[in-house]
């Protein structure tokens, strides 16, 4: 199946549909502002460590009951309002033989970075049964989770072109935005074809039953707005096009990206996620109408005591009041030593203030 394929258009699952989580996503009125949390389901819990313990993390990624029992521990514990498909943005490249590996303590880590228009050959196309285990662990996943949707999970063109091009984590994107200036298009073949690869892991996800889709740039942040529009919207658009057709909600989210939220929005999304350095008021207005919002506590304010959690949750709930659309979320992932406590108080907290 290829990404420029039209898909057929599937009715929502009938048990999610009417959801919090799916509601708010479109648009329509819920009975309380909807809760999941990026990282949820990780290093935060004990659980998590005990049952990874031993095991790499790319090989967790491809175990279809421990992703089942990763992804529902943050449900159970947290009582939030969405799954999100336990993985790793690298899954994909790494099912279609990208040399790679998950380092600890230094994140993916190509052990032939892409440098030239010869490298575009080991990108070949991603079909279903490069991860059998994502349709069976999403298949699990959807009968265990009932009425509470899951959220399919992919990285975006640009930063998985970004960690191929650099060979690992950086800090300055120096080799990857000198091929983008440098060498345009063998940089927008690399992300047209990125595009393809991370459509088709979406659409295995979305067929094996999960109720949205959630396409996460970490690294666009790091340009500036011309250069997004030029040089990375055309290929995070044409995911976003690739899945429109099966109606499922599409989430885009980046950190840093306040200078590209109207950017996000108009690649395609039908809700921009927003971290903490922008009001989600005054994103509402960058992003313009027609979208919902994802977002924003600062992830550090939940070291800080009860009370001051509970004053920065109000003003997020606050900002928000007036959006069409709002999902309560962090302005980034959960960090590994957050209190679990801490997360569930505040799942209960939100769902209690925006009781309707």
């Amino acid at each position: 199946m290829s990404a420029n394929d039209t898909p057929v258009r599937h009715q929502p699952p009938t048990a999610t549909y009417d959801s919090a989580f799916l509601k708010a996503c479109r648009r329509e009125p819920v009975p309380h502002t909807p809760v999941w949390f990026m990282r949820q389901a990780g290093r935060s819990l004990p659980e998590y460590r005990k049952v990874r313990e031993g095991i790499p993390m790319l090989e967790s990624c491809m175990r279809p009951e421990l992703i089942t029992e990763i992804t529902l521990q943050p449900v159970r514990r947290h009582g939030v309002d969405a799954a999100i498909y336990f993985s790793d943005i690298v899954v994909p490249l790494k099912a279609i033989g990208v040399g790679l590996d998950i380092e600890p303590g230094v994140g993916p880590v190509v052990d032939r970075p892409f440098r030239t228009r010869e490298d575009l050959a080991r990108l070949r196309e991603l079909t279903p049964e490069d991860v059998p285990y994502v349709t069976e662990a999403v298949g699990l996943l959807t009968r265990e989770l009932g009425a509470t949707p899951l959220i399919g999970f992919a990285g975006a063109p640009f930063t998985l072109a970004s960690y191929l091009v650099e060979g690992g984590p950086s800090r300055t994107y120096e080799n990857a935005k000198a091929m983008m200036y440098g060498d345009p298009e063998l940089w927008a073949d690399l992300l047209d074809r990125l595009a393809d690869i991370t459509a088709a892991f979406l659409k295995v996800q979305i067929e094996a039953g999960a109720s949205a889709v959630q396409l996460f740039d970490s690294w666009a942040g790091a340009l500036a707005p011309a250069d997004y529009r030029r040089s990375v919207l055309p290929a995070s658009a044409k995911v976003f096009q690739a899945v429109a057709g099966y109606g499922v909600p599409r989430i885009h989210f980046g950190v840093g990206t306040g200078e590209l939220l109207g950017l996000m929005g108009e690649a395609g999304a039908d809700v921009v996620g927003v971290d903490w350095r922008v009001p989600l008021d005054e994103a509402a207005r960058r992003v313009g109408p027609g979208k919902a919002l994802q977002g924003n506590l600062d992830p550090t304010v939940l070291f800080a005591p009860r009370r001051a959690v509970e004053a920065k949750t109000r003003e997020v709930l606050d900002a928000a009041a007036g959006l069409e659309g709002h999902v309560f979320n962090l302005g980034h992932g959960v960090m590994p030593s957050t209190d679990p406590d801490a997360l569930t108080r505040l799942v209960e907290y939100v769902h209690t203030q925006t009781a309707r």
